[in-house]
């Protein structure tokens, strides 16, 4: 495909925007239709990227014969029947994490993408982050080998708000989203696949009917752990911290950012062509599609993290 991509970006909301300022980096694709759940809040996101199509309806957009491809940012509950909904029109599809909240969904995904032949990509970010790329590179060359990751994902949510504090229509979740980035991670980095996996949870939130604190422990085929520390309790500092215990070396990934066990920064300015992750996600979606193979992080590839999740959930429940 030579021609410019048009895309369709479904969720107007803060990681919708993410979106939107990594795709104005990139050459040879056009936002052409916005989907928002508010019109007005949706029409005026538009008018500062430039985007002439809004709708409140995902199957007006994908129903347009100049789309080529769907990014879904969306809430965690409607992205499997989202994602199946876009395939079906015969749309290329980008899923924000997660896949979906649930085993049964993520394997339909999977099936249909299979059946169809489209690009279908989830959005696991840290695959593509700068830092975590230095260390995939580090870890594939065989000058580190990985013994342990220490992951804290801590956010200050005791009630219903985004990532700029703007109240949600739905509930996040810290095991169906938050923990499937590391599941992922851990697997990908390692190269071997999860084959032990432990979860505990804290007291459920009387109103939001979710638990605040959880604690992982995964350990892989290959003889490296992980362990996840997980809370929306957390009164700051805010965010993900990953620390790679390797043979070699210890690394400190704050999202693009990487660190050294001694907190010094590594320079991780020439890993790719950017310095944002997001964007580089876009990019290998765009990429795939122009090039017609399979992705970095396709549906078929992280399927294994949310068997994973699955089994946690049912451990909990048990």
């Amino acid at each position: 495909m030579s021609r410019t991509i048009k895309v369709a970006l479904a969720g107007a909301g803060a990681f919708g925007i993410k979106h939107l300022d990594g795709i104005k980096r990139i050459d040879g694709v056009q936002v052409v239709s916005l989907v928002g759940r508010l019109l007005d809040k949706t029409q005026e996101v538009a008018r500062q990227y430039g985007i002439g199509h809004v709708t409140t309806d995902l199957a007006e957009s994908v129903a347009r014969a100049d789309v080529d491809a769907v990014i879904l940012c969306t809430p965690t509950q409607m992205h499997a029947a989202q994602a199946i909904q876009c395939l079906r029109a015969g749309k290329h599809v980008q899923v924000e994490i997660p896949l979906a909240d649930s085993l049964k969904d993520a394997r339909a995904v999977v099936a249909l993408q299979q059946q169809t032949g489209l690009v279908a990509m989830c959005g696991h970010t840290r695959r593509f982050n700068p830092s975590h790329q230095y260390v995939h590179r580090r870890i594939g060359a065989g000058d580190f080998h990985l013994q342990q990751l220490d992951v804290q994902t801590y956010f200050f949510r005791r009630t219903n708000m985004n990532a700029l504090g703007q109240p949600r229509s739905w509930t996040d979740h810290l095991l169906w989203h938050h923990a499937a980035h590391t599941v992922d991670l851990f697997a990908y980095q390692c190269g071997s696949p999860i084959v032990k996996a432990n979860a505990i949870q804290g007291p459920i939130h009387p109103q939001l009917g979710i638990a605040m604190d959880m604690s992982i422990q995964l350990k892989a085929a290959n003889g490296a752990i992980c362990t996840l520390s997980l809370s929306f309790n957390n009164d700051g500092p805010l965010g993900t911290f990953f620390r790679y215990i390797g043979d070699t070396a210890t690394y400190i990934a704050r999202y693009d950012d990487l660190f050294s066990g001694k907190d010094e920064q590594i320079d991780v300015s020439k890993v790719d062509v950017s310095m944002n992750g997001i964007e580089l996600q876009d990019r290998e979606f765009f990429a795939a599609i122009r090039e017609q193979r399979e992705p970095n992080a396709s549906v078929a590839q992280v399927l294994p993290c949310y068997e994973v999740l699955h089994q946690l959930e049912q451990q909990l429940a048990a």
